[in-house]
């Protein structure tokens, strides 16, 4: 099923950005309403790192994949789409957090949710604009298949075993990865009493 009207493929990336951003939204939140559940922690943000707000809009993006995959997936065009999008989240919400803290020294929580559903609407109206062109060569198909599977292998590498870098570390804590979360230490202590 491909649609072949501009609307309805708007009206479709639209309620795609609102899944998205809602999805992405809830993730916040869902590390520690699991009682941190270890699984669920590989997909949803663990600490207060750059990082791991971005993994919340990469997240609920590649969910929708199984939509957006179903619709589109048949066109040549739909991994390079896909990949570009998923390239836009992961260097558009990096890059405007770090250029205005850079003036201000210090996060507004206002202008980081507007961060996350621009970063959002941009991933999902490039997505519509790449599969809606002239058909790519074979190859360019096939390398960016590749890449896809290459971006979600780094994503879990990332989550995993996080860079001693600056995106990756908590503001709060620290520290990288599960050990950022404000409970992790707490945690440790009450297995040392047992």
């Amino acid at each position: 099923m491909l649609y072949n009207n501009l609307m309805d493929q708007a009206l479709f990336i639209w309620i795609s950005i609102i899944v998205i951003f809602l999805l992405g939204s809830l993730s916040h939140f869902l590390y520690d309403l699991s009682h941190e559940n270890k699984i669920l922690g590989l997909f949803t943000a663990v600490n207060e790192s750059t990082w791991e707000h971005v993994k919340i809009a990469i997240t609920p993006t590649i969910i929708w994949s199984l939509i957006d995959g179903y619709i589109y997936g048949v066109n040549p065009n739909y991994f390079a789409a896909k990949l570009a999008s998923l390239l836009i989240l992961t260097f558009f919400i990096p890059l405007v957090f770090y250029s205005y803290t850079r003036t201000t020294k210090k996060p507004i929580l206002p202008i980081d949710i507007a961060t996350f559903l621009v970063a959002i609407i941009l991933a999902q109206f490039v997505f519509l604009v790449i599969v809606n062109q002239p058909a790519i060569p074979y190859w360019a198909t096939y390398l960016s298949t590749i890449a896809c599977f290459i971006y979600f292998g780094c994503y879990m590498t990332l989550t995993l075993m996080p860079l001693k870098q600056f995106p990756f570390k908590d503001p709060i804590t620290g520290q990288y990865g599960f050990r950022a979360h404000r409970n992790f230490f707490k945690s440790l202590k009450k297995k040392s009493k047992k």
